[in-house]
């Protein structure tokens, strides 16, 4: 095989500066790819965070069963009494991997400084509860304020866009009006405790976070909407979904669950569109490394053609002469890929180094422009490559396996 294998490289060198433009268009495809992977790779980490983390969704929430469908029309027949919530609560917080299981109710009214009101949707969380789910997205995304806690049952934090809106700062005051699971008007006073960025233009200027008793208490309710499950890893989350309902449902609690992706839908869309573009970027470095392949192997084989007919006379089988021209395409694939690697580490170091930032469609503020180095991803695109370049070289090199033994040692 080592002979093969020179013999091979040798031919590959004869023409340099055609093999050289070929491993080039190889190494700035798989380049191409492996960057834009890497970055896709740091989104897709980036919004899963944001997603479990930033919108507090957890990994898993659990509602009563017919809630998605239903529990807008008819909210108090579909939400979990103050016993099957502690219930819940106590079943699911017994399962190994789950960190915390919280009651959540969500509201939407009209909020009001006394001159000026604006419709506001808040989510109506426990704040210790609320602090272990945001974890480190709080140093990310900081409150300016005191934030929600116990102390203050009817402290509110608010978006700084709304907060804008309404000219109100941390230790501000406010009303809040909704009706109540009956269908009455309630109206309550607040206090802005905390003023934050959700990190989405669309909902900067609408969103407030409550106390849980706060909400409920604005509602006339005992009862809870959802329960949010943190899990210590995000890639339990389909085997403690299936675990959850199962013992849930043996235990008399009618619910269903859904998963963060599920009910992130901003996740869950810019992943297929980026799915999508990778794919459409694959697709046209593909046809590239066949085509300089193809091209490359095929002017090989003219050139070569007395050359084939004198292997073949001297008794070189049609499968050798197809296994010489298909080592040299595989082995322009993996010195082509070799540069791809270097040409990827280099452009990684630099952003790395650079740390530009950007801000994309519909956030508020900037985010860092970073490109993650997945080996794992690297050494299959490495394969990929290889693979490809070898059965594309397979064309040219079974039309130069079966020339007429003849006619290939006349060509001139």
């Amino acid at each position: 095989m080592m002979k093969w294998t020179k013999l091979a490289i040798r031919n590959i060198l004869r023409n340099k500066r055609r093999s050289f433009v070929t491993l080039l268009a190889i190494g700035v495809g798989f380049a191409a790819i492996s960057l834009f992977y890497g970055y896709v790779h740091n989104m897709y980490d980036g919004l899963r965070f944001s997603a479990i983390r930033g919108e507090g969704l957890g990994n898993l929430t659990i509602n009563k069963a017919g809630w998605q469908e239903k529990g807008k029309l008819e909210p108090e027949k579909y939400m979990f009494s103050k016993a099957e919530t502690e219930k819940t609560i106590k079943l699911v917080t017994e399962e190994n991997g789950v960190v915390l299981a919280t009651p959540q109710i969500q509201v939407t009214g009209i909020v009001s400084n006394g001159i000026t009101s604006t419709i506001f949707i808040a989510q109506g969380v426990v704040p210790r509860d609320d602090r272990t789910i945001k974890g480190a997205w709080a140093v990310f995304r900081p409150i300016k304020g005191e934030g929600l806690n116990e102390k203050k049952p009817y402290g509110v934090e608010v978006t700084q866009d709304l907060a804008r809106y309404l000219n109100l700062a941390s230790g501000k005051d406010g009303v809040v009006m909704t009706t109540t699971l009956s269908g009455q008007m309630n109206a309550m006073d607040m206090q802005v405790m905390g003023v934050y960025d959700s990190g989405s233009d669309a909902t900067n200027d609408k969103y407030m976070r409550f106390t849980f008793d706060f909400a409920q208490s604005l509602l006339d309710t005992k009862m809870a909407e959802r329960i949010v499950v943190l899990l210590d890893n995000w890639q339990k989350t389909e085997e403690v979904r299936a675990l959850l309902l199962t013992k849930l449902t043996h235990a008399g609690i009618a619910c269903e669950i859904k998963t963060w992706n599920e009910l992130s839908l901003f996740y869950s869309k810019v992943r297929g569109m980026f799915d999508m573009m990778f794919l459409f970027l694959f697709s046209i470095v593909l046809v590239i490394v066949v085509m300089s392949t193809v091209n490359t192997m095929g002017m090989a084989v003219l050139e070569r053609t007395r050359e084939i007919g004198t292997l073949r006379a001297l008794g070189l089988k049609r499968r050798g002469v197809s296994l010489l021209f298909a080592m040299e395409g595989g082995l322009l694939g993996l010195f082509g890929s070799f540069i791809g690697v270097v040409l990827h580490i280099s452009v990684w170091a630099i952003i790395r180094a650079l740390s530009p930032t950007y801000t994309p469609p519909g956030v508020s503020t900037p985010v860092p422009l970073v490109v993650d180095l997945v080996p794992q991803a690297l050494f299959v695109l490495i394969l990929c490559l290889i693979f490809l370049s070898l059965f594309a070289a397979i064309i040219p090199a079974r039309r130069a396996a079966k020339q007429n033994v003849v006619d290939a040692l006349g060509h001139v």
